[in-house]
């Protein structure tokens, strides 16, 4: 390539596009090789992660809180349940709410999965001073929510 060759602002943004794409794909496969030997994928692996931080969860919010597609949560949620990592709970004041709890078992594996994940998380991000991570951070969600009130014509 033309050691003179300036990218101008569509390319930058498209080259940004691929490399943050790229990036994202080697974490997530590291994370998902890393929860394999659990019997876990990353979608059921970030159920349970939220379930064990935030407590239970009606079923039909967890689609939007991972970002996943909610059409796949009542499969996410049936595979750990036969796991015996999650329960279903009907909302007491509500009968259309069923709510997702995370089992005593449940909380057993992510005690011993969650400081794995966190250390492997924090190592692949060692590449990043704290101040990068910051910047990186405040960016990324600026970028995210403009992209998410951007309206395609």
């Amino acid at each position: 390539m033309d050691e003179t060759y300036k990218y101008n602002d569509s390319d930058l943004s498209l080259k940004l596009f691929v490399v943050l794409t790229r990036a994202v794909e080697s974490i997530e496969k590291k994370l998902a090789d890393s929860i394999k030997g659990y019997g876990m994928n990353l979608t059921e692996f970030g159920v349970l992660e939220l379930l064990y931080h935030k407590g239970d969860q009606p079923i039909q919010k967890i689609g939007e809180k991972i970002l996943i597609a909610s059409s796949s949560i009542t499969y996410v949620v049936d595979k750990l349940e036969k796991k015996k990592y999650v329960k279903r709970v009907a909302c007491p004041t509500d009968r259309r709410i069923t709510f997702a709890a995370i089992t005593d078992e449940g909380k057993e594996l992510m005690v011993e999965v969650f400081p794995k994940h966190q250390a492997i998380m924090t190592e692949m991000m060692s590449v990043v001073d704290i101040k990068e991570k910051e910047i990186m951070i405040e960016q990324l969600k600026k970028m995210g929510l403009f992209a998410k009130s951007y309206t395609v014509e």
